[in-house]
């Protein structure tokens, strides 16, 4: 038998080392991770467990791996760069960038328009009912101010949750709730919990830019299926899960972020059906549900948290400041989400902040608030409507509920254009392929209604569109 030359066999040490490389550059193997054993990695790369050998010793003397005698190779401590998420993609229009949005929202002054930002003006929030609540805490246990809050969250905050579940026929036990440090770190710890770099996850297209923003962040791969005025295509989404398996699909069922549309039970059925036949997990953030009239199909109850995970929060209502979210899914996952979030956090959310929102939910004011924003917003968004139409800018359909004015503007304009000539003017947008996995929506805009109502933005609007 011919031996393989030197070359040919310096080339496949150089192969091995790139792959592991590769598996460490997409964070597939991190700091601490063993390496696959040399026989198996030799069976792997359809090389001799020599050329392994070679490969490894030669990654250990660049650092990027370190050899525990008796126990195997691992990847070093040093071996991964700080992860810089804008740049772990091509260089892109920052115009149409999620964190550039969310930036620019979050750092304008005091005297910006903020039409593209994603949460109610101060002056729309119940103030008042905070400072009572506040003030309340000054008669509370020198625990609430001064420990650490419970694994799980306040009990009483949690209990209120539980009532309003089983109101829309949810039946949730004490052990399947968890309470968070926001609605973002929910997602966020569901995904350190079930996905790990390289896996696939169904987003709607468009979407809740931070879903997209949240999941670069976690290394995995983003597919996307058109979203309708009843909910996914659910053709597509069938499609996409039979081609690319992914293993959760994160979506907005009541008043869906950013096209206000509202799921139908048909297809809700539909796309339950089709997760149960593919091993699909369903996140289903539900924060927006406050909004509603009255209460349209919901995943999570008509499934029973089987493969659905309930999640929300109490920023859009309550208070962006004092903030809290929830998990609701099945036990043996809550237990370990527990874990993970002591890991991550070291304990749950701030007692002061579950307390506040425990104590305004409670009260019979919170009702009373609900109910005056719906109507209040109702009025908003048909004037908010009306005055966009008359500058070209339509709403893709008129919402249920909630802030949002999902809206194509005139003559084919690109909105992150639009949306770049508006900082002259001091104006912060929120241009359509932010949205948009497939950057397919170059045409479509977002406005926050209710920070639409000052006379200077639609002159700015205006302006913008026509440079």
């Amino acid at each position: 038998m011919q031996r393989p030359s030197d070359d040919a066999k310096a080339t496949r040490t150089t192969e091995v080392m790139n792959a592991i490389r590769a598996r460490v550059a997409s964070r597939a193997l991190v700091a601490g991770d063993r390496l696959p054993s040399i026989r198996s990695f030799a069976t792997t790369m359809g090389v001799s467990p020599s050329t392994v050998v070679e490969a490894y010793d030669r990654l250990v003397a660049e650092g990027l791996i370190r050899a525990r005698p008796g126990s195997g190779f691992y990847v070093s401590a040093t071996a991964l760069p700080p992860l810089a998420l804008a740049k772990d993609q091509p260089q892109r229009d920052r115009a149409v960038d999620p964190f550039w949005v969310s930036r620019q929202s979050l750092d304008a002054d005091d005297a910006a328009l903020k039409p593209g930002c994603g949460w109610l003006p101060a002056e729309w929030m119940p103030t008042e009912a905070l400072r009572r609540a506040l003030r309340g805490l000054a008669r509370a246990e020198d625990s609430v101010l001064a420990d650490y809050g419970a694994t799980r969250g306040s009990l009483a905050l949690r209990r209120i949750l539980m009532a309003r579940f089983a109101d829309e026929g949810l039946e949730v036990a004490p052990e399947q709730l968890l309470l968070t440090a926001s609605g973002t770190q929910a997602i966020d710890l569901i995904c350190r919990f079930l996905l790990r770099p390289g896996d696939t996850v169904l987003v709607d297209d468009p979407c809740y830019f931070n879903f997209r923003a949240l999941l670069r962040a976690h290394q995995v791969k983003i597919v996307s299926v058109p979203y309708t005025a009843s909910g996914p295509d659910v053709a597509r989404f069938e499609a996409v899960l039979a081609a690319e398996r992914p293993r959760l699909y994160v979506t907005n069922s009541a008043l869906h972020n950013p096209t206000g549309a509202t799921l139908s039970p048909q297809t809700a059925h539909r796309v339950l059906n089709a997760a149960a036949a593919y091993d699909l997990t369903i996140v289903e953030d539900d924060i927006f549900a406050d909004f509603e009239p009255d209460a349209s199909a919901r995943l999570a109850a008509l499934d029973g948290l089987t493969n659905v995970i309930r999640i929300g929060s109490f920023s859009k209502t309550l208070s962006a400041s004092v903030r809290c979210g929830f998990i609701a899914a099945r036990a043996d996952w809550i237990d370990d989400l527990v874990d993970l979030q002591v890991a991550t956090g070291f304990g749950g959310p701030s007692a002061v902040a579950t307390e506040i929102i425990a104590s305004v939910l409670a009260s019979g004011f919170y009702r009373k608030h609900v109910e005056e924003l719906r109507r209040r917003l109702a009025r908003t968004r048909r004037d908010i409507a009306d005055k966009l139409q008359r500058i070209g800018v339509t709403p893709w359909l008129m919402p249920r509920g909630g802030f949002y004015l999902w809206c194509r503007l005139p003559g084919g304009r690109d909105s992150a254009d639009v949306a770049r000539a508006a900082l002259a003017d001091n104006v912060v947008l929120a241009p359509g392929n932010v949205f948009s996995a497939s950057q397919t929506a170059s045409a479509y805009m977002r406005f926050n209604v209710a920070q639409c109502r000052d006379v200077r933005l639609m002159p700015a609007l205006q302006r913008a569109i026509e440079r």
